[in-house]
């Protein structure tokens, strides 16, 4: 086998001209690269890939000065100069590093080199998803994926950039190769005149030590990381997906990324999730790269029961920015919502408007604390960010943590609010009839009607029962079951009334409404407190939900979605028995979800399941929101794609190469199981 390393170089950068030429002490970068490497035993041949033009006579020049084999090639079609130096050299394995990686290191790359020799991957990298520095990076293929690569890449862009086609095309076994640190922040490259000032300063501190480790030099780095001139500048590489460049600019100044968990990209495929979308329609979503993807996952995280877009109520909202969205009067479609709304709550009263889900279960609560005079809250199941809610005791947090919530914490809640709610189990009355004993306390039973069990022995009107024994207002938190399963409250089919109920996600389908729907008596204590806020009463929200509601009840929707998420339901627990891979699949149908009965490995397989199919252009986990854009021949594709997944999951469970096949880090836990 011929292990050759090509290394890519040229004078003609705009933003550090000649870069590759300038000197740290008496060697300049090319040459201090080059002396950095040429130590390894297992390469045959170090090539240079330079640009055939007279711009870079220079560097050709001071090359073969030093006796150096020098490859001329295509300036912009640099995958073409690679693969024809590859060729010329008769390369088996290329290694590719690029000249503007003074830190370049022999151990690591023969390290990378043997791991791709004792694996069957076309393709590994440590820059797919960066654990090591910025300007560590070192890619190594087989010369046939190079060929292939250059025999099918079309677009000028792939063409530019040598490796774009192999990362991005689902040809192609590839892998990243990982580090026991996350250093991706450090920035050892050379690309702008504040690199170069870095890489002085360093190689200064260590006294012009050219072999410098890398770790080393590294550790200096973070210690004085306020000071770098460098440390502003983002990780470019230009074989990143313009969504992977994005989030590596959203990590630095939003915290963690985003605002919603749920939309966290770690969730899906660390650093690798589309994550940033340019349009959305129907089940259909396009990333910043103009590529569509088929939504068979969270729509929206449930907003969008009626499909991404949905045109006739989107010219509802238009007409409504044209017309004025704010003012400083009120919104007339808050009163026809909120009749609307009335009309199928007969139980109710009285409607007040939010924009968020956490926020109307906010408003719920504070209207029972001042009804009732009790503070505390008998709660069950998930109800948004707010102070109210992460008020659990330690002893209480453990247990949800554990059991329902993975980030469920108290920290930065007052000390003072906790212990003044109390988490009970689904489907175990006593559970809630024992805290009701012991805490006389308790005003309100705040709980989800439904989310992964079905009710079991009257569960749900035991609820009820035990609400009127002890005077406490029940409240229904229907944001995420509310129109899934009927027109309104999911509570509806079990025939129980509850005091209030909360609606919100798929009101708008997508635009921002929810709402508090109670009785006359709680909801008239609004009053006594100071609930308000500007943007409540902006006129999209309850536009877009009149129209909703009226495109609901007229397709019977809530139908539509729940016969198809029975047929992906039982596609689940066919492919199940087919591979036997055990499954739990839960939910409801409209609403479902999967998990595989491995605990151990449950992660590891949910991570190869959501990358083979992002592969395929899938947005795909083990979590399904139905829509009604979700049509027959969408869910066969899905179900054939799906199928190939369960099966090659299935052979690496039987040959456990399962780590070989996860191209990318595996998913973090889900924010419910």
């Amino acid at each position: 086998m011929r292990n050759i390393i090509i290394i890519q170089a040229r004078v003609n950068s705009k933003r550090l001209p000649s870069k590759v030429l300038l000197k740290i002490g008496n060697k300049r970068i090319i040459d201090l690269i080059y002396d950095r490497i040429k130590s390894i035993k297992t390469i045959n041949d170090i090539i240079f890939a330079i640009p055939n033009n007279n711009l870079n006579k220079n560097l050709f020049k001071h090359l073969k000065s030093r006796g150096l084999k020098v490859f001329l090639g295509s300036d912009k079609n640099v995958l073409d100069r690679y693969f024809k130096a590859a060729k010329k050299y008769n390369a088996d394995t290329i290694i590719r590093i690029t000249a503007d990686c003074p830190f370049a290191d022999p151990k690591l790359i023969q390290e990378m080199l043997k791991f791709f020799m004792n694996h069957k991957f076309d393709y590994i990298s440590n820059t797919i998803y960066p654990t090591y520095p910025d300007g560590l990076d070192v890619e190594i293929f087989s010369f046939k994926a190079l060929y292939k690569c250059w025999k099918n890449a079309k677009s000028s862009y792939d063409r530019e950039h040598v490796t774009a086609y192999i990362r991005t095309s689902e040809n192609f076994n590839i892998h990243n190769y990982e580090f026991k640190e996350d250093l991706s922040k450090v920035r050892l490259t050379l690309d702008k005149p504040e690199d170069y000032l870095v890489i002085k300063e360093i190689f200064d501190k260590f006294k012009k030590n050219y072999n410098l480790n890398w770790y080393k030099a590294s550790k200096y780095y973070l210690k004085n990381f306020d000071f770098m001139k460098n440390n502003h500048l983002i990780r470019n590489y230009m074989t990143l997906s313009k969504s992977e460049k994005m989030w590596s600019r959203a990590i630095r100044v939003i915290p963690e990324g985003n605002s919603m968990v749920s939309k966290n990209p770690n969730m899906f495929v660390p650093n690798k999730w589309p994550t940033y979308f340019t349009k959305a329609k129907g089940c259909y979503v396009w990333d910043l790269d103009k590529r569509k993807y088929t939504d068979i996952s969270l729509m929206g995280v449930g907003t969008n029961i009626l499909g991404y877009s949905n045109s006739k109520i989107d010219k509802k909202v238009l007409q409504i920015v044209k017309a004025g969205n704010i003012s400083s009067l009120n919104s007339y479609e808050d009163v026809l919502l909120a009749e609307k709304i009335l009309s199928f709550n007969a139980w109710a009263d009285k409607v007040l408007f939010a924009r968020t889900g956490a926020e109307a279960n906010s408003i719920s609560i504070r209207l029972s604390r001042i009804y009732t005079g009790k503070e505390k809250i008998a709660f069950c199941g998930y109800h948004g960010w707010h102070d109210w809610f992460l008020s659990a005791s330690k002893k209480n947090e453990k247990v949800i943590r554990k059991n329902m919530l993975p980030y469920y914490s108290s920290k930065g809640v007052p000390r003072k609010l906790l212990n003044s709610v109390i988490n009970f189990e689904y489907n175990n009355i006593s559970s809630l009839e024992k805290i009701l004993l012991k805490n006389k306390d308790i005003g309100a039973i705040k709980m989800e009607v439904i989310r992964n069990t079905a009710p079991k022995e009257n569960f749900l009107q035991n609820v009820r029962k035990l609400a009127n024994k002890f005077n406490k207002i029940l409240i229904f938190d229907e944001c995420t079951t509310g129109f899934r399963e009927t027109f309104g409250g999911i509570y509806k089919k079990y025939g129980i009334e509850p005091d209030m109920v909360i609606y919100g996600k798929a009101l708008g389908n997508g635009y921002p409404i929810s709402c508090v729907v109670g009785k006359k008596e709680i909801m008239d204590t609004k009053r006594k407190t100071f609930i308000s806020s500007t943007f409540w009463t902006e006129r999209i929200g309850p536009a877009a939900a009149l129209e909703t509601l009226k495109i609901m009840e007229r397709e019977k929707s809530w139908k539509i979605i729940s016969k198809i998420g029975k047929k992906v339901k039982k596609n689940w627990q066919k492919l199940s028995l087919k591979y036997k891979i055990p499954l739990t699949i839960q939910g409801i149908p409209a609403l479902t979800n999967f998990y595989f009965n491995d605990g151990k490995n449950n992660l590891k397989y949910r991570s190869f399941i959501i990358q083979y199919l992002l592969k395929k252009k899938y947005l795909a986990s083990n979590i399904f929101y139905s829509s009604i854009a979700h049509t027959d021949e969408i869910l066969d594709g899905y179900f054939s794609i799906l199928d190939e997944a369960f099966y090659e999951l299935s052979q690496s469970i039987k040959k456990q190469d399962l780590d070989q096949k996860l191209n990318y880090p595996i998913s973090y836990n889900t924010f419910r199981k």
